[in-house]
């Protein structure tokens, strides 16, 4: 699709965090810059820590306007006001989900590397689709996705699409063009300087 001037962005938040201090941390980026959906990511299997966070950043996204979905825990979506969710490969039933959270609910999905896997989720009800990551990784999270796949959707697939995973500032820039969202996480919350002034440049690079 990628009609717009520039991607928007969009935020992953880390998998491990304290709730409190990033919950401010959180709402300090909201505030600064413009951020077009939140997704919660967290690698904990605890259900009241998942539902926790889900109601305090549901609180600081929806106070500005910004949706927040959850990865993988679809069944969460309702039940704590969240906005959809993100899942992270294309093995799910998307028809079903859709018929459990409604046409309101955002569904998006994790394509990987694969054009043929974006398109079954697009055809099966996915609001969006991510292919990536853009980089390899330390703990060999995939194939890194071509810039071409990016292009390519652009060009001839209607349906949004999403860059994520390990992206550079060099990548970021040349995404630009061919992708509506970039969904950053690691990238911020990962460097020294603080996420804000790695938001602020990445930013920089695709203005």
């Amino acid at each position: 699709m990628a009609t717009q001037e520039q991607p928007q962005i969009y935020l992953i938040t880390p998998p491990e965090f304290e709730l409190a201090s990033f919950s401010e941390e959180l709402a300090a980026l909201l505030d600064r810059f413009e951020i077009a959906c939140v997704r919660l990511r967290m690698a904990s299997e605890d259900a009241s820590d998942v539902a926790r966070a889900a109601d305090l950043l549901r609180e600081i996204c929806h106070q500005r306007e910004v949706p927040l979905v959850i990865d993988r825990h679809f069944r969460l979506v309702e039940t704590h006001g969240l906005d959809g969710v993100h899942l992270p490969d294309t093995t799910a039933n998307i028809r079903d989900i859709r018929k459990d959270l409604g046409k309101d609910a955002v569904i998006g999905c994790f394509a990987g590397n694969s054009r043929h896997a974006g398109l079954n989720a697009g055809e099966s009800g996915a609001d969006y689709v991510s292919f990536g990551p853009l980089s390899e990784t330390p703990l060999g999270e995939g194939t890194p996705a071509a810039f071409e796949t990016f292009e390519w959707w652009s060009e001839m697939i209607e349906l949004p699409v999403v860059a994520e995973g390990a992206i550079t500032l060099d990548q970021a820039e040349k995404l630009a063009p061919v992708t509506d969202f970039l969904a950053l996480g690691n990238e911020l919350w990962g460097d020294t300087r603080g996420a804000k002034a790695a938001l602020a440049e990445y930013l920089e690079r695709i203005s």
